[in-house]
């Protein structure tokens, strides 16, 4: 399912960076909770165009291997690597069968990663490789929708975003359609919404411990750019959720 539709975003998913929501909420909070990358390596599951593979990179990660499923994403990515190279490898793959790699990773990046499993098995495959590709102790961080988000974020658009329940109902979850408010044109992906105990028994499956559960936080800077009240409806009602555990 996310192939196709990330193969037709290509290199304008970088714009998705750029709304309220992302760069004032998802950026600052996955780069906190990764936290200090310098001299680590970092394996950035789901890489996209490589935007969290260049930033880790740029804060001294020593060595950083973005992933992803699409050949356009990575060929997004490869290109932003010619124009200012930073030494960021990128490579077509699958999380679900991800191959043995050279080394293994003191942490894993998965942003939007593990909610496009069709199904239990395919989250369960994820899990593991994603462990086997961990040092002992290394960190798991993941960003995605909310598990028991209810979809009552009622100006989520003045963030730049839509949510939308399809009505259909997988093995793992509800399937959600979420648009991203570009200008000139808005792009939606179809995605599942994992329920949070079928994150959790997959983890714990996989060998990972310490679960932890963490809540979207909104950056100083996007509080005075926008001012709190501008934040309050999303910060009552979050549409997204990260969690992290150790291999």
């Amino acid at each position: 399912m996310s192939v196709q539709q990330y193969d037709l975003i290509g290199e304008a998913f970088e714009g998705f960076k750029a709304l309220p929501l992302t760069r004032y909420g998802e950026v600052p909070s996955v780069l906190g909770l990764v936290g200090d990358v310098r001299g680590r390596s970092v394996l950035d599951l789901a890489c996209g165009t490589g935007f969290y593979s260049r930033e880790l990179r740029r804060r001294g990660a020593a060595d950083v291997l973005g992933v992803d499923i699409s050949t356009e994403m990575v060929a997004a990515a490869r290109s932003f690597e010619e124009r200012d190279p930073l030494g960021v490898r990128y490579e077509v793959g699958d999380v679900a069968e991800l191959r043995e790699l050279e080394r293994k990773f003191d942490v894993a990046l998965a942003v939007q990663c593990l909610n496009y499993a069709e199904d239990r098995a395919a989250l369960d495959r994820m899990c593991r490789t994603i462990h086997r590709s961990l040092l002992p102790g290394g960190e798991l961080v993941v960003f995605a929708q909310k598990p028991d988000y209810a979809f009552d974020c009622l100006t989520l658009e003045q963030y730049g975003f839509r949510c939308e329940p399809t009505g259909e109902q997988g093995e793992i979850g509800p399937r959600v359609r979420v648009t991203a408010l570009l200008d000139p044109r808005p792009i939606s992906i179809l995605g599942t919404v994992p329920r949070r105990e079928v994150y959790e028994e997959a983890l714990r499956a996989a060998g990972f411990t310490g679960l932890e559960w963490v809540p979207l936080r909104i950056s100083e800077e996007g509080l005075r750019e926008y001012g709190e009240e501008f934040w309050a409806d999303v910060l009552a009602h979050p549409p997204l959720e990260m969690l992290r555990c150790r291999a």
